[in-house]
């Protein structure tokens, strides 16, 4: 099995943080996909991330094909609720959504995808997805029909993320949601930090560099921003959301 993306990624860990950015195909044309993906690899991201809620233009695999082609730091997917698979991907991240209890979620969808992913010959990182409750209703909520784990319950996600860590997963990643009010509070990705051995990665609701930075102080290894990239973030921004990460990552 491969795991040369889970390889960088650690070693990306072991020197600090990493900047992960998400491009949704549904939310642009695949020539600003593409752009985008550019400018965040010239502006310092360690990785892309391709997915989303919903798939509505059907331009997810060719826009996977076309951002691959022009760039070189690796193409992650990011399946949302659903299992999309292509093999121009450098890897996928196969979600299980510990945080629900919808088996369909848990593991349904990957039995679906997993003869895709051999046929495929990518590389598959195993992640345990928790949903944390972010303030208002965001889109993995609503399409997951999913219960999030409450922000000021630290407890029941450290006892979440430990379970993920026991199944064999390679990954923690915790998720408020696209446009969340709310991010992953610094306590809570702290006090599971103190428990894990395994990556972390925050998502949802960083809007601002000093928000990311934040993150990485209270114990994230990687963290994702994705709406505020939609929503015309300019190369300035990009960078300065790269530099904040990486300064954090240096300083931990």
């Amino acid at each position: 099995m491969r795991t040369d993306v889970y390889e960088k990624m650690l070693s990306i860990k072991k020197n600090g943080a990493g900047y992960f950015c998400l491009i949704d195909p549904d939310k642009q044309s695949i020539s600003n996909s593409v752009d985008l993906a550019i400018n965040c690899e010239k502006n310092g991201a360690d990785v892309i991330l391709i997915g989303g809620s919903l798939m509505l233009k059907q331009n997810f695999l060719t826009s996977i094909k076309e951002i691959k082609k022009n760039i070189e730091i690796p193409v992650v997917i990011f399946p949302g609720i659903f299992n999309f698979v292509s093999p121009d991907a450098d890897a996928l991240l196969l979600l299980s959504m510990l945080s629900s209890r919808n088996p369909q979620l848990l593991i349904g969808e990957q039995v679906r995808s997993a003869p895709l992913i051999r046929n495929y010959n990518l590389e598959s990182i195993g992640t345990a997805y928790l949903l944390i409750d972010s303030g208002n209703m965001t889109s993995v909520q609503y399409m997951s029909n999913s219960l999030p784990i409450p922000n000021t319950k630290n407890d029941i996600a450290v006892a979440h993320a430990l379970a993920g860590e026991y199944l064999g997963m390679k990954m923690i990643y915790l998720e408020a949601g696209s446009g969340a009010k709310q991010s992953v509070p610094e306590s809570m990705i702290s006090a599971i930090s103190d428990v894990v051995s395994i990556p972390i990665i925050v998502g949802g609701g960083i809007t601002k560099p000093e928000i990311a930075y934040d993150k990485v102080v209270g114990g994230a290894d990687f963290v994702v921003t994705g709406t505020v990239l939609e929503n015309g973030c300019s190369n300035n921004k990009i960078k300065e959301f790269s530099e904040a990460i990486h300064e954090a990552g240096r300083k931990k």
